[in-house]
């Protein structure tokens, strides 16, 4: 199984990918670890770069699941997955999520480190569906779009 899973942050990606993982043996891999340069204040980094890192993954693994929210790094790979997993929930639904989300020691140094980035993730996720970059609904719903492989659109949390 090779399985891709996109949405909007606090949409549960991260544990959806975590659950297959462990239901399914799959190797997993957080596309969050490769979009940034480690600066203060992050940047992404080039995409060579980020493909550089995604390419070794797959090299290494042949079961896997990608999670992330970055349309111009996954769509690169839909024609590698076996399964495709667009979790479009509500916004608030998503927001709730980020709320109690348990610390993410490879994101964030300390829990309190990324309590104080919590406002600033809120209003990225309430702007989901009017921004037009490649983090958006509209880049999200053209990626699962073009997606030709078994697919699924969850719109509640389970």
């Amino acid at each position: 199984m090779r399985a891709i899973i996109f949405g909007n942050s606090g949409a549960g990606k991260s544990t959806l990918a975590r659950s297959m993982s462990s239901q399914f043996a799959l190797a997993h891999f957080d596309l969050d670890t490769v979009a940034w340069a480690n600066t203060n204040p992050p940047q992404r980094r080039l995409i060579e770069e980020s493909f550089t890192d995604i390419d070794g993954f797959i090299n290494a693994n042949e079961n896997w699941v990608i999670e992330g929210c970055y349309s111009d790094l996954l769509e690169p790979l839909i024609s590698l997955a076996t399964h495709v997993y667009f979790l479009d929930l509500p916004i608030e639904a998503c927001v709730d999520n980020a709320r109690s989300r348990p610390w993410e020691p490879h994101k964030y140094a300390s829990k309190e480190a990324q309590d104080a980035n919590l406002n600033m993730l809120i209003d990225w996720i309430r702007a989901y569906e009017t921004r037009s970059d490649s983090f958006s609904r509209e880049a999200h719903t053209a990626l699962f779009n073009q997606t030709t492989c078994s697919k699924e659109r969850i719109t509640a949390n389970t």
